[in-house]
């Protein structure tokens, strides 16, 4: 039994509007948010993502004691910003191995529009491979920063995630 359109579309996932105002420094990119993340229109929502622990290093802010909007109000005060770099992909799960029919957003033209820009930081290598072809020549105007993916499924630990994330605060100071 083949699959049905209906099924193809139902499995297609859209990322969500980046999160930005023109002070942002740095900009965090993931690939596409999972299904928790999508079922409640939050970045980062699976509890064992430790994506909101890692940018409170960065940032020095608690963020996980934080209500969500107060989060992403507190990435912009710090001025980071955040987005994903798939604007939509047919996938099952929630795994980016899975990605398949990926439709690309422009970052290049997000990351031109955004005057303070010093730095764009890629959570996973997804987000990166994805990324860097976006960006193609365009990269090399900003600094690109390779992180270790938040996500739960890579399973380095947080204690060896941390130094790379903590190393995000050079590009949001003053």
């Amino acid at each position: 039994m083949g699959t049905s359109y209906r099924s193809l579309m139902h499995d297609r996932k859209q990322s969500f509007p980046p999160v930005v105002d023109p002070r942002v420094r740095l900009l965090v990119l993931g690939s596409l948010p999972g299904e928790r993340s999508l079922s409640e229109q939050r970045y980062y929502a699976h509890p064992q993502n430790q994506f909101w622990a890692l940018m409170a290093a960065a940032t020095g802010r608690d963020l996980p004691a934080l209500p969500y909007p107060g989060r992403l109000t507190a990435l912009l005060e710090a001025h980071v910003g955040l987005w994903d770099v798939v604007a939509s992909a047919r996938r099952q799960g929630s795994t980016d191995a899975a990605l398949q029919d990926v439709e690309r957003h422009d970052i290049a033209a997000l990351a031109e529009s955004l005057p303070e820009l010093r730095a764009i930081a890629f959570n996973g290598g997804t987000a990166l491979r994805h990324g860097l072809r976006q960006l193609g020549p365009l990269a090399t105007r900003w600094q690109v920063v390779a992180l270790p993916s938040s996500s739960p499924l890579h399973t380095i630990g947080l204690a060896a995630k941390l130094p790379a994330w903590r190393a995000l605060s050079a590009h949001i100071s003053p």
